[in-house]
Parts: C-alpha cells; sequence; structure tokens
C-alpha cells in the first residue's frame, strides 16, 4: 500500500519472520476469527448481489451501485483481506514476491472502487431529490450500469498506471519479509487527491445538500399534512419510508468514511512523522473490515434484504417466477 513514511535508507534487515510471542491457542484463536470476518464479507456480499440480480424488483438505478459495492467488496473478502489478516498474524509477508504485485494491485483497485461506489451513491441520491422527475426520466438501469462499467475502467487504468510508474519502489524488491509500495512526493500527493481528497469532498458536499433538501421537503410535509388532514396515512407511510432509506443510506456512508479515514490519515502523517509499521498494518484491518460491515447495515435497515435471504437461503429462488416475487 501507499506509506510514505516507511524510508528504507537504513538498509534491510535479513528476511526472517519473527517467532510467535503468543501462544498456540492464541494463534489458533486469531486464524478462527480471520476466516469468520472473510466469510462473513464474502457470503454477506454475495447474498447482496444475488439478491440484487435476481429479483427484478430491485433492478433500479440506485440497487446498480448498491450491486457494485457489493462486488468490489466480496473481492476485497476473497482475496484482500484474507492476506491482510495473514500478514498482520504472522507479523511478516509470508508469499511470494510476484503475488505482492498482485495484492497491491487488487488492494488498490478495489479500495479506490469502493470510495467511488460511495461517491456515486451520494450523487445519485442527491440528483433523486433535487430533480426527482428529471431523474426518473433520464437514469435508467442501462445507464447506470454503463457509468458503473466506465467507472471500473477508469479506475482500473488510474491504477495500472500509478504501480507502473512506481515499480521499482515496490518493496519486496529490497525487503523480502514486507510487500508495500513507496511512492515519492509528487505521486503521493496525486493519489492522495484522487483516491481520498476528491471523492470524500463529494460525499460531504452532496450530504449537505441532501441533508438540507430533506429537511424542506419535511417542513413542507408537515404544512401539507397541516392543512389538510385526509390522505394523511399514504403520505406519512411514505416519508417514513423515505426517511428509512435515507437514514440507512446515511450509516453506510458514515461508517465507510469512519473505517477508511484513519488510512488516509496514516499515509497523510507518515510523510511527516515516522510510524511503526505494525501499526499501519492495524489500520489496513479496519480498512478492510468495511467490506464485512456493510452486510450487516443491510441486514438491520434494509427489509427487503431480509426478505431475499430467507428466499435465498430456503431455495425458494429456483422455484418457477422467483425473480418476481413481491419483496418492497
Amino acid at each position: 500500500m501507499n506509506i510514505t513514511g516507511f524510508n528504507q535508507t537504513d538498509g534491510c534487515l535479513p528476511y526472517a519472520c519473527p517467532e510467535r510471542s503468543v501462544s498456540t491457542a492464541v494463534y489458533v484463536l486469531l486464524y478462527i476469527c480471520a476466516a469468520a470476518v472473510v466469510l462473513l464479507t464474502v457470503f454477506g456480499n454475495l447474498l447482496i448481489i444475488i439478491s440484487v440480480c435476481h429479483f427484478k424488483q430491485l433492478h433500479t438505478p440506485t440497487n446498480m451501485l448498491i450491486l457494485s459495492l457489493a462486488v468490489s467488496d466480496f473481492l476485497v473478502g476473497a482475496f484482500v483481506t484474507p492476506i491482510v489478516l495473514i500478514w498482520t498474524i504472522e507479523s511478516c509477508w509470508i508469499f511470494k514476491r510476484v503475488y505482492c504485485m498482485f495484492f497491491l494491485s487488487g488492494a488498490y483497485f478495489l479500495t479506490s472502487m469502493s470510495i467511488y461506489n460511495i461517491a456515486l451513491i451520494a450523487a445519485d441520491r442527491y440528483f433523486a431529490l433535487s430533480n426527482p422527475f428529471f431523474y426518473t426520466e433520464a437514469v435508467s438501469v442501462n445507464t447506470m450500469c454503463v457509468v458503473v462499467l466506465c467507472e471500473w475502467l477508469i479506475l482500473l487504468s488510474y491504477i495500472l498506471a500509478l504501480l507502473y510508474l512506481n515499480f521499482p519502489y515496490v518493496n519486496f524488491i529490497k525487503c523480502p519479509g514486507d510487500c508495500f509500495l513507496l511512492l515519492d512526493e509528487i505521486w503521493s500527493l496525486v493519489d492522495l487527491v484522487v483516491t481520498f481528497v476528491f471523492p470524500f469532498t463529494v460525499i460531504i458536499v452532496l450530504y449537505v445538500l441532501i441533508f438540507i433538501i430533506a429537511k424542506k421537503h419535511a417542513t413542507a410535509i408537515r404544512e401539507l399534512n397541516a392543512q389538510t388532514r385526509t390522505q394523511t396515512s399514504g403520505n406519512t407511510s411514505e416519508s417514513v419510508s423515505e426517511r428509512k432509506a435515507a437514514r440507512a443510506v446515511s450509516i453506510l456512508i458514515f461508517v465507510f468514511m469512519a473505517c477508511l479515514f484513519p488510512y488516509f490519515i496514516y499515509t497523510l502523517l507518515g510523510s511527516v512523522v515516522k510510524m511503526e509499521f505494525e501499526s499501519f498494518r492495524n489500520v489496513l484491518i479496519l480498512l478492510y473490515l468495511n467490506s464485512a460491515i456493510n452486510p450487516i447495515i443491510y441486514a438491520l435497515f434494509y427489509p427487503w434484504f431480509r426478505k431475499c435471504v430467507k428466499l435465498i437461503l430456503t431455495f425458494q429462488i429456483f422455484k418457477t417466477d422467483s425473480a418476481l416475487i413481491n419483496i418492497l
């Protein structure tokens, strides 16, 4: 990963993983916990992917963004999180050198994808609230799929270019016991702006605007209900549903930012303050734990997801016309 504060000017220690300082029981427990996190991440996000892809009612533009986020989280759980957890437990990079490059590529790419997926979800919600009629006409499922595909291709191109131009600084060439990328000051600044400052600024600004718009809508609904008491039940149920959906998305984004913020702060301070690499691995764990937390948020705040999980686990999705089941 991008660790600008770890300048190996003093040379590398001989390649040797340190001996374990914990008992065998604790060592086994750590691996059991790591396996549980990986399984939760993989199967939780797989349930989201199956739900959105299978049920026709969930084929909406917003859910295409949720699908994209679930796919990136699934790939994190399958290919990145296991390596990070093993790396942390062993306190040493125990894999082959060639896998270091694949790990760096996947970790950079999937982390950036998650950030920009969240930014697109914020943009989608703002656009839907600020221009609901135009949004309904202009944004379709196919349009959103094209946007998501372009997002994946653009970020993949950026990450490959970043790694290609900084390939001489991949640390395993010098220190076989570690696997991280050292960027110079210019590339560190560019990467910080592209993968953190810009998308997080977009997220914060859009959600401030969403909060203002939602407050205006709530005030207008209260005034309308005060003037006309008829048809209030329908308006009330609709507004409650919208508030629940907005709260779920807000919690999703808040948790996401809480998990990613320490990593980027650590990266930013790494160029100023010399830090221990072991503590950086702990920050990485928090970063990738977000992929396991997202399905829990869906399960807690999205009734449709709980219904989908029940239908999937009871194999009812294999029935004829199961894709047309009413889950909303």
